[in-house]
């Protein structure tokens, strides 16, 4: 990613700012250079509408708690021509009587404040590598009043960040995927295709800086999301700017010149895979009047996915004819929407102006690559807020709000987990899913977690040397997005193919058809990409079934193990100490070795059949049987609980 134009002329940071905590306004501005609101000074508390939440992001929920930490946020842009902002938010507290300065407003003991970076660039690792330094040096002067450090850090960062390339390790200083999959594992792959899925995902964790962290690092294992894939993922309004009837979808349609489909939600959608004329819409939007746009009949604020609008692909057709310089794009669009079937398409915001450069997606609006990525996820009301505040709590239920994948740290987004559709436990690594649909279709299949095991093993090994840990290729931060690449590029050249069945079971037909009716797969699909072509098809790790599959099917048991044993009890009454303990102690545990011993004696009994065979076929066969219903009559049986009854918890998914 570069930056030309009037942006390079700018510079890519926007602001510097400091936030404080007023004992009786609360977190507001304290200084900003340049001044947030042109016709203002640089003391000024005042804010612009659209980034009425950024005290609040900067100074986080429970900051004091700390004696520092850091933030990553997103804001809304300011006008038309601007994307998504990057905030990167660095806090210290002091004691009061350590001040050099003490100014009047200053009451309590401590003294809380954070500077903030405002930037067009997603440096989210390199600007708070600089900043931190910036902060303590400011906090070393003892003196706030003292804000020429403050400018001199706009005037380095826009100096030494101007005109450079923005890309490789750059852009991942500070996201490590080998930290996550030692903490996560295999479940890292789950979350990978949970955002595949585009739905409402909450991380939980506090600080702050292990929230950001783990979360951005997940969408790091996407190939250029964080580069170019985020450009529009802060699109929201606050809440007093959201209108409650359609007048607001008809003026940003209007303006922007974007159509849409509404996408149903899973439950109702055919698992069999479908024809690439056939429709993959919802079904719900009608064929009349195909060159104007059409509001929903209706908004649901129940639904998992807004309500968006509709166009028959005939239109598209005829705009895309009408904009292309020459006659040879208009057989590729041909190909790629049939006006036959009356498919409705989802596409992306264009601009008025044109496509800009040559890397700008005909469809999506990215910057994307040969194979078409990033996939445009974070697009069209569908959220990335790496950390949300208290007072933004409205966009979860928000109808104009498609999904998000969003951090927080107050317990009370937690506990409305109505209102997600996954929670993710950064603390304990664990993945709280109450919809059990969704849970068996982000169930892991046999090459799934061959895929996730692979991963797992190059990660652990020689991870005990502190002199060699992460140095190597294999089992590097490099390596392993590089396997997450392989793996999505094996994806989509799997969905590409004729007849394709076979291919895709490997990746899981219920994810494959809830996957294939998301926004970004209907955009992806929409254009051709010719270098996909060289991409082989199929699963990496396709192959068949056998006794070591089902031994590293046995060996992620644990999840049903730790559902069994709180089967009856609410989550928030689980005993801490035990939930650490218990996916561990499988093993160890008489279960543990009841499932060892299964494994053994089914192994045994198939090498018996391949040596005899037809005598001991009915023997080999009833002895395997036997050992694995009596592991799983033992499994079946639930822990003893003394909670009082409850409503059903969320549990994990089981792969």
């Amino acid at each position: 990613m570069e930056l030309h134009g009037r942006d390079e002329q700018k510079g890519p940071v926007l602001n510097i700012v400091v936030v404080g905590f007023h004992h009786k306004k609360g977190c507001q501005v304290e200084f900003s250079y340049p001044p947030l609101m042109p016709d203002e000074g640089h003391d000024s508390n005042l804010l612009p509408e659209e980034w009425k939440y950024l005290p609040f992001l900067a100074l986080p929920d429970g900051a004091h708690n700390y004696q520092e930490d850091t933030v990553y946020f997103h804001l809304p842009p300011l006008s038309g021509d601007m994307k998504c902002v990057y905030g990167v938010s660095c806090y210290r507290q002091i004691e009061a009587k350590a001040l050099k300065v003490r100014q009047a407003d200053v009451t309590r003991e401590t003294v809380q404040k954070s500077v903030c970076v405002l930037s067009r660039v997603p440096l989210y690792g390199l600007l708070q590598a600089k900043l931190q330094l910036i902060t303590h040096a400011y906090f070393e002067e003892k003196d706030f009043s003292q804000i020429s450090i403050l400018k001199e850090l706009y005037d380095h960062m826009n100096g030494s960040l101007r005109g450079s390339a923005l890309e490789g390790s750059q852009v991942y200083l500070g996201l490590s995927p080998r930290d996550l999959i030692l903490h996560f594992r295999h479940k890292v792959l789950i979350l990978f295709k949970l955002i595949l899925l585009e739905k409402k995902v909450l991380f939980y964790v506090s600080p702050v800086n292990r929230l950001v962290g783990a979360l951005m690092t997940v969408l790091s294992l996407f190939p250029g999301m964080i580069e170019h894939g985020l450009v529009d993922s802060s699109h929201y309004r606050p809440k007093s700017s959201v209108s409650e009837d359609l007048s607001l979808v008809e003026s940003v349609s209007g303006a922007e010149e974007f159509v849409s489909v509404s996408v149903t939600d899973i439950a109702n959608t055919v698992l069999e895979e479908q024809p690439a004329a056939e429709s993959l819409s919802s079904g719900n939007s009608t064929e009349s009047d195909n060159h104007l746009l059409k509001p929903p009949s209706r908004t649901s604020p129940d639904s998992s996915e807004s309500d968006w609008e509709t166009l028959d692909p005939s239109v598209l057709e005829e705009s895309a004819k009408e904009a292309a310089e020459g006659k040879e794009t208009a057989p590729e669009l041909q190909d790629a929407f049939d006006s036959n079937s009356g498919t409705p398409i989802t596409v992306q915001p264009q601009s008025v102006g044109g496509q800009g450069g040559v890397t700008q997606g005909l469809v999506s609006g990215l910057e994307e690559d040969q194979y078409g990525l990033p996939l445009p996820i974070f697009t069209k009301g569908y959220l990335c807020l790496p950390y949300m505040a208290l007072q933004q709590h409205h966009l979860l239920s928000d109808v104009t709000v498609r999904g998000f994948v969003a951090g927080a740290t107050n317990i009370l987004f937690r506990q409305q987990r109505h209102l997600s559709d996954a929670v993710i436990d950064v603390e304990e690594a664990a993945i709280q899913i109450q919809d059990p649909e969704l849970r068996k279709i982000l169930s892991l299949t046999t090459a799934d977690l061959r895929f996730a095991d692979y991963l797992v093993k190059h990660v652990t090994e020689n991870r005990d040397d502190v002199f060699l840990d992460g140095t190597g290729w294999e089992g590097g931060d490099e390596w392993i997005r590089a396997q997450f690449t392989l793996y999505l590029h094996s994806l989509l050249s799997s969905a590409l193919q004729q007849d394709n069945e076979r291919l895709l079971a490997d990746y899981g037909v219920p994810f494959i058809a809830a996957w294939k009716i998301t926004h970004n797969y209907r955009v992806w699909y929409s254009n051709k990409h010719p270098a996909m072509a060289a991409i082989t098809p199929g699963h990496p790790f396709q192959g068949q079934y056998s006794v070591a599959d089902m031994k590293l099917r046995l060996s992620h048991v644990h999840y049903l193990f730790f559902v069994a044993s709180y089967f009856g009890s609410c989550v928030e009454n689980e005993e801490p100490a035990r939930r650490k303990t218990a996916p561990n102690s499988v093993q160890n545990s008489e279960r543990g070795k009841k499932i060892g011993n299964a494994m053994i004696t089914t192994s045994r009994s198939v090498v018996q059949t391949g040596k005899v065979v037809g005598q001991s076929v009915g023997g080999a066969l009833t002895s395997a049987k036997s050992a694995m219903s009596s592991w799983f009559s033992t499994l079946a049986q639930p822990a003893a609980v003394s909670s009082p009854a409850c409503p059903e918890p969320a549990t994990e998914v089981k792969p």
